[in-house]
């Protein structure tokens, strides 16, 4: 078990005997948080990552002393710190990291995101999907079920369809172009993409190759809101709330942004990759 998977159960575990010295069920605390049962009951068994915010609201609901408050958030700081290393959380179990990200996800209302190689997570179809789960799991050795990293990345999608959002995603031809699974399981990518640039919570953006890129696309970026920028780099993740990098991160997006074609423009522009990807399928 690697040491974060351990620290996650360790707090989980304290987070558990807190809610159970105070007297109350899962059910009982999820109702007073205003959360999901489930997310009481991933929490307590390592499944997901408690952020300080959730531990300082679940401290407050069952009346923790000050000092276990101050400890409890040292852990999750800790947590936190390994989670965004990837060699730690890529043998924590894969399904479970996404379900850290589906978290950071549901409280997002704006989301603005450029990734030069690769389709955005949250736009990839099941078997697109599964190819990187492998990819991953071969590189970092990574633990837990394809299967259930697969089935909780496309849970993640469900947010796709909630009017109250908004998606602002660029990526350029190439990232279309980068084969990262078989030609037929390219081409079922672009229908998804295809199919998904039409929701009215989507602005799908795709530079051309014609296009001229607006600086060297070194690597990806998301930015939650006005709160957070996450930066993937080969080895860990970055994230940063600091005005400045949210500053800079938002105006580069922008610029790549002026660089790409939208709505019809971008569907021909995934429609001739996908008609690249299918003359593959049929050699």
């Amino acid at each position: 078990m690697s040491s974060f998977q351990q620290a996650r159960l360790e707090l989980g575990a304290q987070l558990r005997q807190l809610r159970e010295a105070a007297g109350m069920s899962g059910k009982e605390l999820a109702e007073r948080l205003g959360w999901q049962p489930s997310k009481i009951s991933r929490l307590e068994n390592g499944r997901q990552s408690a952020t300080e915010v959730d531990v300082l609201a679940w401290t407050g609901a069952v009346g923790a002393a000050p000092e276990t408050l101050t400890e409890l958030r040292r852990r999750a700081g800790e947590v936190e710190s390994k989670r965004a290393d990837w060699r730690h959380w890529s043998t924590g179990g894969m399904a479970a990291t996404q379900e850290d990200v589906r978290e950071r996800e549901a409280r997002t209302q704006v989301f603005r995101v450029f990734e030069p190689g690769v389709v955005i997570g949250l736009l990839q179809a099941a078997e697109y999907a599964r190819h990187i789960f492998m990819s991953v799991k071969r590189e970092f050795g990574a633990t837990g079920e394809i299967d259930a990293a697969v089935r909780v990345r496309m849970q993640r999608q469900e947010i796709l369809y909630d009017r109250s959002r908004s998606f602002r995603f660029v990526m350029p031809e190439a990232a279309l172009r980068t084969k990262l699974a078989p030609a037929d399981v390219m081409q079922a990518q672009m229908d998804r993409l295809l199919a998904v640039s039409t929701l009215p919570t989507m602005e799908l953006g795709i530079i051309p190759f014609e296009n001229q890129l607006p600086s060297v696309p070194l690597t990806g970026f998301w930015i939650f809101d006005e709160r957070m920028i996450m930066v993937p780099t080969r080895s860990k993740e970055i994230s940063s709330t600091e005005r400045a990098d949210l500053d800079f991160y938002g105006k580069v997006f922008e610029e790549y942004h002026k660089a790409a074609v939208f709505g019809e423009e971008a569907r021909s522009v995934i429609m001739r990759v996908n008609h690249a990807y299918a003359k593959q399928s049929t050699n």
